[in-house]
């Protein structure tokens, strides 16, 4: 998966990282407008980059830029992070008001005992002001990464978003098999693939 490397400190409001695009969904059927994202890492933190020039439906319950669960049963964008190691994977998820959810899994949708305090390390970010567009964005310590799942550039990953809610739509950004929609797949997920940003 392809992972943008910045060597200047990336900053919320002056963010200019390339965007790559979804334009299908789990089954091929075209995604118009398409999702689009972004993975970076700077040098003391990964951003997940997630917009549409569509409205999100957001989960009504999902105050922005919090903590809240069960955010997948609304429109969402999701990050997975797998320690290849172990086997314990993150599942990074983030809405467009930018209320967002997280949690590490010991194997596939089994939770891990072990609670990272993600409340503490992460933050979110959210534009949606546009009525018919939105641009949110997820920012995670290195560090924090690192002592949760052995986070480096041999990690794999994937993005996944959930959309057009109530009617939802899966798309994911890697293919990962099977005949029914089902993100929880790591021993799918991509290497992350190293490309340097351009310095401004």
């Amino acid at each position: 998966m392809q992972l943008f490397v910045s060597e200047t400190p990336l900053a919320w409001g002056e963010l200019d990282l390339p965007l790559l695009g979804v334009d299908s969904d789990w089954f091929g059927s075209p995604l118009a407008p398409p999702q689009g994202y972004s993975l970076a890492i700077d040098p003391t933190h990964l951003w997940f980059l997630a917009t549409r020039g569509a409205p999100a439906s957001c989960a009504p319950e999902a105050p922005p830029l919090t903590f809240t669960p069960r955010l997948w049963l609304h429109d969402v964008a999701e990050l997975f992070l797998t320690d290849t190691a172990s086997g314990r994977y993150l599942e990074l998820n983030l809405a467009a008001n930018g209320a967002w959810w997280a949690a590490m899994f010991s194997s596939p949708r089994s939770l891990a005992e072990e609670v990272p305090d993600f409340e503490q390390h992460i933050t979110t970010h959210s534009d949606a002001d546009t009525p018919n567009a939105w641009i949110a964005a997820m920012v995670i310590p290195i560090a924090f990464l690192k002592d949760t799942i052995n986070f480096g550039l041999e990690s794999r990953a994937n993005a996944a978003f959930i959309l057009n809610s109530p009617v939802q739509t899966f798309h994911s950004v890697h293919k990962l098999g099977g005949s029914t929609p089902d993100f929880h797949r790591p021993q799918e997920f991509l290497r992350l693939r190293p490309c340097k940003l351009p310095r401004v």
